[in-house]
């Protein structure tokens, strides 16, 4: 069955990095399209980023260009969102997802920043 797995969350000081991985099994990861949410308590799920299949990126959310960068090993059934100049509103719990028929998330990963 299809399963994504985050992983790479964690507490990181403003203007600090962190890279999340989405490890995905159970599907052919090299046809599908993938993207990356954030969702932060009492709100709805937000876009972040989107990455084709073949690699191109798709878009940003304006809150995050020029700061992350999304990218993915088809080699590897993994997607990336490099996270730099990390601010305290970035905080939140970060879920990659794939639309294979339906759409698929994963478990989330937590996202804080805070010094």
């Amino acid at each position: 069955q299809v399963q994504l797995v985050e992983s790479g969350g964690g507490l990181v000081q403003p203007g600090g990095s962190l890279r999340l991985s989405c490890a995905a099994s159970g599907f052919s990861f090299s046809s599908y399209a993938m993207n990356w949410y954030r969702q932060v308590p009492g709100k709805g799920r937000e876009f972040i980023a989107s990455i084709s299949n073949t690699g191109g990126v798709l878009g940003y959310a304006e809150s995050v260009k020029g700061r992350f960068t999304i990218s993915r090993d088809n080699a590897k059934n993994t997607m990336y969102l490099q996270m730099n100049n990390l601010k305290p509103e970035d905080t939140a719990v970060y879920y990659c997802n794939a639309h294979v028929s339906i759409t698929y998330w994963g478990q989330g990963t937590q996202v804080t920043v805070s010094s």
